[in-house]
């Protein structure tokens, strides 16, 4: 598609947090997670740094050259999930220690997600809105599912809403169970997609 991105490192943790509390200050999820919008406003960066924390420690995050888009990806090992690993408990206490639902998130969506194979796991995508539409974020999913393809590593992710299952669905993304639903809120739909075989 013609994107230049790269690897995000540690100095650009400061642009991508401001990325994604732009992009998803009114997604579905986070105004469920945090429904007082002066609040949110507050906290939100916060709690989506904590994602980007987890995934420039444990996994990578991709780039656009111009910084108007990212992905988020950690690589998941096949086996139990490791009790040890509190992230949801950590994002509720770093962003927000009385909203029990910064927590709940996390834990109904980890309670589906699966390990019985290894696979990459895309946390988060996000475009700045102003260029929402021109396929960086396409392109970013694009260049990790063309490795998946090549080495036979299947892909996971949580669609939070029904547009972007519609284009999870485009790039070969299938429904894996039952949506995730958030009480008296949205519903998150986690998607699997096999690698696909080279021709």
């Amino acid at each position: 598609m013609g994107v230049a991105m790269r690897r995000a490192g540690e100095g650009d943790r400061e642009h991508l947090v401001r990325l994604l509390d732009d992009v998803f200050q009114y997604d579905p999820v986070s105004s469920w997670v945090f429904p007082d919008e002066a609040h949110r406003r507050k906290v939100h960066g916060v709690f989506m740094g904590v994602f980007l924390d987890v995934a420039l420690s444990e996994g990578w995050v991709d780039v656009t050259e111009d910084g108007a888009a990212a992905a988020l990806w950690l690589h998941v090992p096949a086996g139990e999930a490791e009790e040890e690993d509190d992230t949801p408990a950590r994002m509720r206490e770093i962003a927000d220690p009385e909203n029990e639902r910064a927590e709940l998130v996390g834990r109904l969506t980890g309670a589906v997600h699966p390990h019985d194979r290894a696979h990459h796991y895309l946390l988060l995508i996000a475009a700045t809105p102003e260029r929402q539409g021109e396929g960086l974020g396409t392109a970013l999913i694009t260049s990790v599912l063309e490795r998946c393809d090549r080495t036979g590593m299947p892909a996971y992710l949580e669609a939070s809403s029904e547009r972007s299952r519609g284009l999870y669905e485009r790039l070969g993304f299938a429904p894996r169970g039952e949506p995730v639903q958030l009480p008296d809120g949205p519903r998150m739909f986690p998607m699997w997609r096999e690698p696909r075989e080279s021709r």
